[in-house]
């Protein structure tokens, strides 16, 4: 089968996860570099990477790749790229761009000479000398970085974190990319509670449970190069019946998602709904002083408010010193804490295990990991009966 070299770009500090997923895929050959992880792959690999990559921004497959500090360099060295192979004579190949620490800095001027330049390439295929572009997308980027040129089609269409199911959104919400990232990093297991105590839209228990039953991310979504003529339709079908033939829809899980706001715990319901999980989550109205729970391990994941303005910021670290107090409660716990603000720990009464930088969206913001110890294991003479006994007990005690 044909090989293709693709890019599964990523938000900055997530590239490892990215990797790993791209790995879990079966998939190699990589190479990872900031805000994006590079692999060679079959053809099949555009289809189940958009279909299954849950922390990924999106899918592009890479033409090409030169060195350019002349617009002559660009023009010539695009041209000689093999475009036909992928668009066809009704294909529409809008251009944007990008340019960093790069001799060519004109995005515009970029844009326009790449499309000049792919003009003239097709022009010696499909022998016309103008194209309609009515059909199928193939929306190309020139990247400019230390003046090398890196040329791609994406294949996604629609960022990735637009999984479908969030139709209604909150007034803060995190995207369904990181909101996955958060729970990877964890590495909470589907046979332990998560909670999460400031759930909102319920993003991070939605994309929890979709990870606890191996629900592909991509499942109920299009993407732009399903109708693209070079893909046959058969590596679509196969590869949209492999999510139905792993996903672990009878797995029961344990997911609880809070929040103090009725109407957006609604918003949650809704959400849990369409993405085919409303079963395991159970969303319920508390406020995060009340947060109680007679289970002895579990994993808290939460993206509280962080005070951006000056005015939130006394509210937001009186709401960090109670989280700190109601925490300390659940001693056998594990704690994941999204924020930006620098005195979190100072406020919490605690200092991380492990502190890890992110970005949520245009917001430098730290995940604050606080590791709880490991539950004991079971014995070996123990029965699963003897078990379920056990956690019946610890849950009525």
């Amino acid at each position: 089968m044909q090989k293709v070299d693709l890019i599964a770009t990523a938000t900055f500090g997530l590239e490892s996860v990215v990797a790993e997923e791209v790995r879990n895929l079966g998939y190699t050959d990589v190479t990872v570099e900031n805000g994006k992880v590079m692999f060679r792959a079959d053809l099949a690999a555009i289809p189940r990477a958009n279909l299954w990559l849950r922390t990924a921004d999106r899918v592009r497959l890479k033409i090409g790749e030169f060195k350019a500090t002349t617009f002559d360099e660009l023009f010539e060295q695009t041209k000689a790229l093999p475009w036909a192979e992928w668009i066809p004579e009704n294909g529409q190949f809008p251009v944007e761009g990008k340019s960093v620490k790069s001799t060519l800095f004109s995005v515009s001027d970029c844009q326009a000479i790449v499309k000049k330049a792919v003009v003239e390439s097709l022009k010696k295929t499909y022998k016309r000398d103008w194209f309609e572009e009515t059909g199928p997308l193939y929306k190309i980027e020139v990247a400019l970085l230390k003046d090398i040129a890196t040329l791609t089609i994406d294949t996604s269409g629609p960022g990735l974190h637009k999984r479908g199911y969030r139709e209604l959104i909150g007034a803060a919400p995190l995207k369904e990319t990181m909101a996955a990232a958060l729970i990877l990093l964890s590495r909470w297991k589907p046979d332990r509670v998560l909670i999460d105590p400031f759930c909102g839209s319920g993003t991070i228990p939605i994309e929890a449970a979709l990870i606890g039953q191996n629900i592909a991310p991509g499942m109920n979504r299009a993407f732009v190069s399903e109708s693209w003529p070079v893909i046959p339709k058969t590596l679509w079908r196969e590869a949209r019946a492999e999510t139905h033939d792993l996903a672990q829809y009878d797995r029961k899980l344990e997911i609880i998602g809070t929040d103090h706001d009725e109407e957006i715990l609604r918003v949650a319901r809704r959400n849990a709904r369409e993405a085919g999980v409303e079963e395991q989550i159970h969303f319920q109205r508390m406020e995060m002083k009340e947060l109680r729970t007679k289970r002895k391990y579990g994993y808290l994941i939460c993206n509280p408010p962080y005070g951006e303005r000056l005015s939130e910021r006394r509210d937001v670290e009186r709401l960090y010193k109670e989280m700190g107090r109601v925490f300390s409660a659940l001693d056998t716990w594990s704690f994941y804490v999204l924020t930006s603000h620098e005195g979190f720990e100072k406020h919490f009464g605690r200092i991380a295990s492990k502190k890890r930088k992110l970005y949520n969206g245009n917001i430098k913001v730290d995940y604050y990991q606080f590791f709880g110890p490991k539950p004991p294991r079971p014995k070996p003479e123990e029965s699963a009966r003897d078990r379920e006994i056990a956690r019946v007990e610890e849950e009525t005690c």
